[in-house]
């Protein structure tokens, strides 16, 4: 099960990254956080730029309203997406 917060109409949960793989996926769950495998190397933040393009293509969202609060140069991201719906959640949901 992916844990997530909910507040002022964003949604914040843990991503767990693999940089390096042979393709940029969403593959289910890590110890509560989203495991998404990521073809772009961790260099000079590719990994980060594509984790944020997969995720907002996921969730049908702009890459704009998806955000790295911390962990840029971890393998363990907060991640929130702004000002979404309850569509957002859903796709969470589908994600669990």
């Amino acid at each position: 099960m992916i844990d997530y917060s909910e507040k002022d109409g964003s949604v914040t949960f843990q991503v767990y990254v693999v940089p390096r793989a042979s393709r940029s996926e969403i593959v289910g769950e890590h110890n509560g956080a989203l495991r998404v495998r990521l073809a772009a190397p961790p260099v000079d933040g590719a990994a980060n730029r594509e984790l944020i393009t997969v995720l907002a293509k996921a969730l049908h969202v702009s890459r704009s309203k998806v955000a790295i609060d911390s962990g840029h140069t971890s393998r363990t991201k907060r991640v929130t997406v702004s000002q979404s719906g309850p569509e957002v959640l859903n796709s969470i949901q589908l994600l669990k």
